[in-house]
């Protein structure tokens, strides 16, 4: 007999063998949850980024900001720079993209937007790049993709 949550106690009737199977079963979930939560080790986020309806010309944008392809499956590309890992995925809903946000963390926001700037990545890939600001999370500078995804590079400390 398992005991149901919000049940009272005294309303069942049973004998000490099946109240000790009970609380033996209800221990072993307990215990295993809590190994399984607060032991397991989570290694990695790799979000799948839409690419919009130019797949090939986010792939070059993306190589061109400095992340390199680790591998390619056709309408997905595994692309990584420093440990930062991304899926770009052959996918073109404009509601979604425009409504995705993605944090990067970067040595030198300022930096960054400079060399952005110099590559003449917005003129070549029609992408948007704002000002750098300071935030009360670190100074940050937003990129818009090619498929409406905004891009926060901030600056660890």
């Amino acid at each position: 007999m398992l005991l149901q949550p919000g049940k009272i106690l005294h309303h069942y009737i049973f004998d000490a063998g099946s109240l000790l199977e009970t609380l033996d079963i209800y221990t072993n979930i307990f215990f295993y949850n809590f190994i399984e939560i607060h032991f397991m080790k989570f290694l990695s986020l790799q979000p799948f980024v839409p690419s919009g309806k130019d797949f090939e010309g986010s792939k070059e944008f993306f190589q061109q900001l400095g992340f390199s392809i680790n591998w390619d499956d056709g309408d997905y590309v595994g692309f990584e720079k420093d440990g930062c890992k991304f899926i770009l995925q052959r996918f073109d809903n404009k509601d979604f993209a425009e409504n995705f946000m993605i944090t990067v963390g970067v040595t030198n926001v300022d930096e960054f937007r400079k060399v952005v700037i110099e590559k003449e990545l917005p003129k070549k890939f029609g992408i948007r790049i704002g000002e750098a600001s300071d935030q009360p999370y670190g100074r940050e500078v937003n990129i818009i993709d090619i498929a409406g995804v905004c891009w926060h590079f901030v600056q660890q400390s």
